[in-house]
């Protein structure tokens, strides 16, 4: 608990304070709300995951997709860090991942019990390896930009600095979507075959 006091204030313990914030946040909706969000929504219900199990993947398809969602959102949050909205930016994010896997395993466990924590791992298994610390990066990135970097006109080498860390974080994104669109699904489909 110590390690979480004195890492709360800066860096990624504060993030890792939203996050949680964020994930109880979406267990307790989704607990209040159980009703209307878990029946007849297909949320995760059992003819979804049937409908899984036969289905087919386009990888090349599915890393396309996913790259274009993944890029943009670090592409939006680098660009709002360079305005006043860049913290803000970090902090909805993280409180909007950590809600969103509130819900997600709360509903898959609420439903399947251990069957579905293991199902909620392999959904972002091992792609999540990779988006982590870019996340992290990306917002220590965002805060030291935020922080008063004041790139003067004849600093080039603190914006080749900069330019290179971003593109570091978009290298790695890219690397977790390649995971996610060529490998995860393969994952998935096996475990949904045993499941």
């Amino acid at each position: 608990m110590r390690f979480l006091e004195r890492r709360a204030g800066t860096g990624q313990g504060k993030y890792l304070i939203f996050f949680a914030v964020g994930a109880a946040a979406g267990f307790f909706a989704l607990n209040i709300g159980k009703s209307i969000l878990l029946e007849g929504t297909g949320l995760f219900d059992e003819y979804t995951l049937y409908q899984m199990k036969y289905m087919t993947v386009d990888s090349s398809a599915l890393f396309c997709y996913v790259f274009r969602r993944r890029i943009l959102w670090v592409l939006g949050v680098a660009l709002a860090a360079t305005t006043y909205l860049g913290p803000a930016a970090c902090v909805g994010s993280t409180l909007w991942y950590g809600m969103s896997a509130g819900v997600f395993l709360a509903s898959l466990t609420l439903q399947y019990g251990v069957k579905g924590i293991i199902l909620a791992f392999l959904c972002v298994f091992p792609q999540y390896l990779l988006y982590v610390p870019a996340a992290l990066a990306l917002f220590a990135w965002c805060e030291g930009l935020f922080r008063g970097i004041r790139i003067q006109e004849g600093d080039r080498n603190t914006v080749l600095r900069k330019a290179g860390q971003l593109a570091g974080v978009c290298l790695v994104v890219t690397a977790g979507c390649l995971l996610e669109g060529y490998l995860n699904p393969y994952l998935l489909l096996g475990y949904l075959k045993i499941f």
